[in-house]
């Protein structure tokens, strides 16, 4: 075992109050789902289903997204059932909704050794999937003992965390070797997980062009497009606060002189910060509605807040033009083939590096238009 690895083992062994103590802390701030709480400690809130089990973790809503093809094709066998962790409450709400039967959600257990313990114990997966980038320590030490198979899916390791463990080379290699296969993203990942020491590599690139058309309610279709009628619209998708959504109410300001009526409707990335958005379009002077609450698109309505889940599909249905946010807010970007999927144009800010080969593909066929502010 490398000495890094091995004080970290040592340091979570001795964490494990504090680490309760901070997952309540967040769940009184609705950051984790305090019915669940246990699941987060590797105690599962369902029996395991009989039979071959496949587990995939993905960290947030993006790859949970992402990997809703490989789920229907592994479920395409009888015999399996498909297991599917997250970190993110809104992920898990995502995941409630959207994954088809012989499938289950859990939250991912934190890497403590006797969370992963538990959570392994109670799941005993044949197979094991980690979806991008997510490396947990413990909970690959408890697979590995258990002689769980494992591989890396749509990995994704950037400059930035390459350089990183690159400072802890014994430690990379004892993590990464434990894997049977790294199906990474780009060439580009694929060789920085080669010389971390994965034993097998393959650069097939990104599930996300795998998936279906973001899903729509007809019926909530239908009757937002009845209260916008004829307006000019468009949609500044999963933003983030300070300068990305300075950057929309700005936009907006500076379009309407030109576009009469023009209606913004903004869905943050985290819609319970709906809220905070609509005091800030209002400190701006504009007009507000918030979905949550009901309000109505009134002709004053310059800002409609779409400040729920799962709803981008209708967003995108609704408007012919997206921002795809993320991508002025130093995020690295979210997932710009969904709006171009359904008939957006389609912008984004200069930071697209989470989506590096797909923002190429992609302004290549003049299908994403890149500003700069």
């Amino acid at each position: 075992m490398s000495a890094v690895i091995g004080l970290y083992r040592a340091l979570s062994r001795a964490a494990a109050r504090p680490v309760l103590l901070h997952l309540r802390r967040r769940a009184a701030r609705g950051k984790e789902d305090p019915a669940r709480l246990g699941e987060r400690l590797g105690e599962a809130s369902v029996l395991r289903p009989t039979g071959p089990l496949v587990w995939l973790h993905a960290a947030s809503v993006g790859e949970c997204v992402s990997v809703l093809p490989l789920v229907s094709r592994l479920l395409d066998d009888p015999a399996l059932s498909v297991l599917v962790t997250s970190n993110t409450v809104t992920s898990a709400q995502l995941m409630a909704d959207r994954l088809p039967p012989r499938a289950l959600h859990q939250y991912a257990p934190v890497d403590l050794p006797g969370a992963v313990e538990r959570f392994v114990d109670h799941w005993r997966p044949g197979l094991a999937l980690f979806v991008e980038s997510e490396l947990w320590p413990n909970l690959i030490s408890a697979l590995r003992a258990r002689a769980v198979p494992m591989a890396i899916v749509q990995g994704r390791l950037s400059a930035r965390s390459w350089r990183r463990w690159r400072r802890y080379p014994a430690a990379a290699r004892q993590l990464l070797g434990g894997f049977r296969m790294v199906i990474a993203q780009t060439a580009e990942d694929a060789a920085r997980y080669s010389r971390l020491g994965a034993p097998v590599v393959r650069p097939l690139g990104t599930l996300k062009y795998a998936a279906e058309p973001l899903p729509a309610d007809a019926a909530a279709l239908a009757a937002l497009r009845r209260a916008v009628g004829d307006r000019p619209r468009w949609v500044a998708a999963s933003t983030h606060p300070g300068t990305e959504e300075d950057a929309v109410f700005v936009a907006h300001i500076a379009a309407r002189a030109r576009v009469p009526g023009l209606l913004t409707v903004l869905a943050p990335r985290h819609p319970a910060r709906g809220g905070d958005v609509a005091r800030a379009a209002h400190a701006r002077g504009l007009g507000v509605a918030q979905r949550t609450s009901g309000a109505a698109i009134r002709a004053a309505t310059d800002v409609y807040v779409a400040d729920t889940l799962g709803e981008l599909g209708l967003l995108y249905r609704l408007a012919p033009l997206a921002f795809v946010g993320g991508t002025l807010s130093g995020r690295g970007g979210h997932n710009p083939i969904e709006p171009i999927r359904l008939g957006c144009a389609t912008v984004a800010g200069p930071d697209l590096r989470n989506f590096r080969d797909v923002a190429d593909d992609l302004r290549a066929a003049a299908a994403l238009e890149t500003v700069a502010d």
